[in-house]
């Protein structure tokens, strides 16, 4: 293999450690829920989902996990307020 590409790799693992380096500011995911596939959305810092609980609520079981995944990547204001 060659020795550029091994050195990528194992400064692609060492980014994959530091989730501080990576910013997510947009994102489009399908998500396999219980009863349906759901569509979802991050745009700068506003989520979307096509599920109804979100049409309600502003935030769901699909955002609220998507959040928890991406811990330390999204901007703060991207993040779903829990009760303490």
């Amino acid at each position: 293999m060659n020795s550029g590409l091994i050195g990528k790799i194992e400064k692609a693992k060492r980014y994959a450690e530091e989730r501080g380096r990576i910013h997510v500011s947009g994102l489009k995911v399908d998500f396999d829920g219980e009863n349906d596939r759901h569509a979802v959305s991050l745009d700068d810092e506003t989520w979307r989902c096509n599920c109804e609980f979100f049409a309600g609520w502003g935030a769901c079981a699909h955002t609220m996990a998507l959040e928890h995944i991406l811990e330390g990547m999204l901007p703060r204001n991207a993040l779903f307020a829990q009760p303490a």
